[in-house]
């Protein structure tokens, strides 16, 4: 395997990870900066009243876009395995 086709691997796997992890942490960060400001304004500092709207806002995420995610993964995975013989000829 060539160094170019190793970089370019990773470069792939990287983009992929990034597109299957950003839906969930941009729900997580906006969910998670809301009931922080309605927290500072109440000053409510109860440990589960960010734990709990936070891991339902993640679960309806991950409801909505979890077969979006798999497709990415799964077109991700296809493409690896079918370029096997020419990352090894390379």
């Amino acid at each position: 395997m060539s160094p170019e086709a190793v970089t370019t691997l990773a470069q792939q796997a990287m983009w992929t990870m990034f597109l299957v992890s950003a839906p969930i942490l941009g729900v997580a960060l906006v969910v998670g900066l809301l009931i922080s400001l309605v927290q500072a304004a109440t000053q409510l500092n109860e440990m589960t009243l960010s734990f709990v709207p936070k891991a339902i806002a993640i679960g309806l995420s991950l409801v909505f876009a979890g077969p979006w995610m798999l497709h990415v993964l799964m077109d991700f995975t296809t493409r690896l395995i079918t370029s096997i013989p020419q990352l090894l000829q390379s």
